[in-house]
């Protein structure tokens, strides 16, 4: 039976030194491209395959970091995950992922098993209840975090997303431009910091206009198709004739345009509508979908880097780095009708 090949192996085959090899398989610019090429062809023919353990134990590195998310379902954070996978790669750094379903018993067993197998670090989109003495308790254990798209209050590990308020407010004063003051708020939970912030920034819209928004205009959910069609069944049955609404993301605002065509209504033309992350779902739409890019993908490539920067020993940016947002209008939202615009 063939021996296992080695570092040591490929080196005596082409006759360069074991470091050279190692450094080569690495991408080091102190090799020659011609010779990285050369070694890693080699390595490739003779059934070379990385050891990360014995790496770990020479570098005191695992190469891997911990991503914790709620909800791997939702096309917003597939699409931060995809940024921080593709920027780890660049760095041969691996990532476990986690889909915590805000379950703090799910997210602190996670935490173990990135312990356990001596991860470098944590990006963790924080579960619901996750306190700032969590996050410091992750880090005093030995793993650098940080948040992105939620945020823990009190905590100082830095912080990567969008500006909900911001976001938000500009989706309702585009509606409010547009003539409508009936503008109900549909989706998010306020235990979250998304949830608080993206209503703040609704409330401050109305309230520039000087419209203080009844509590049964206002009604939160999970942040679902099904959530979004459910709601906007639920309010109109209690009696709200909204001109508008304000969907906390796209996913909301996909299910509330289906319940309203199941009422008869056509969104885009009887009720205007806005969703928020500007997912790719969004532009195909029926109707294409007014929404706000949240910058997901952004935050995510801006997390993976300060966390590389982190363990490379490199300054990393600290405290709350938003991403500023932009109004994307389609077909979704028009001026109310005649009858209904005040």
């Amino acid at each position: 039976m063939a021996g296992k090949t080695t570092l040591s192996t490929i080196a005596e085959h082409l006759g360069v030194s074991t470091a050279t090899v190692s450094l080569a398989l690495r991408d080091s610019p102190l090799v020659a491209e011609t010779t990285r090429e050369r070694i890693k062809k080699s390595a490739i023919e003779m059934g070379y395959i990385y050891n990360r353990r014995a790496a770990s134990l020479r570098t005191s590195r695992s190469g891997i970091i911990g991503v914790l998310v709620h909800d791997i379902m939702n096309p917003f954070f597939a699409e931060i995950i995809l940024a921080i996978e593709d920027e780890l790669g660049q760095s041969r750094q691996t990532f476990l992922l986690c889909n915590h379903r805000d379950d703090i018993a799910i997210q602190s067993g996670f935490i173990d098993t990135l312990l356990q197998f001596g991860a470098d670090g944590v990006i963790i989109s924080p579960a619901i209840g996750t306190t700032s003495q969590d996050i410091e308790r992750i880090e005093t254990a030995g793993l650098p975090a940080v948040m992105i798209a939620r945020w823990v209050q009190g905590s100082n590990a830095p912080v990567f997303r969008g500006d909900d308020k911001q976001g938000i407010r500009i989706a309702t004063r585009h509606l409010l431009e547009l003539g409508h003051r009936r503008i109900a708020f549909i989706g998010g939970r306020r235990e979250t910091s998304t949830g608080r912030d993206r209503r703040e920034g609704y409330l401050a819209a109305m309230h520039e206009y000087s419209i203080e928004p009844e509590a049964a205009w206002q009604m939160g959910s999970e942040a679902t198709r099904k959530a979004g069609y459910d709601s906007v069944h639920a309010l109109f049955e209690s009696g709200v004739k909204p001109t508008a609404i304000v969907c906390f993301n796209d996913l909301v605002a996909i299910g509330v345009m289906s319940g309203l065509r199941s009422m008869g209504l056509s969104p885009g033309k009887d009720i205007a509508v806005t969703g928020y992350d500007d997912i790719a779902e969004a532009e195909i739409a029926a109707p294409a979908l007014t929404t706000v890019w949240n910058g997901q993908q952004e935050a995510g490539r801006l997390a993976a880097r300060a966390m590389i920067a982190t363990l490379s020993g490199s300054e990393a940016p600290r405290g709350v780095v938003l991403i500023d947002p932009v109004l994307r209008i389609r077909e979704s939202t028009c001026p109310p009708p005649a009858d209904q615009s005040s």
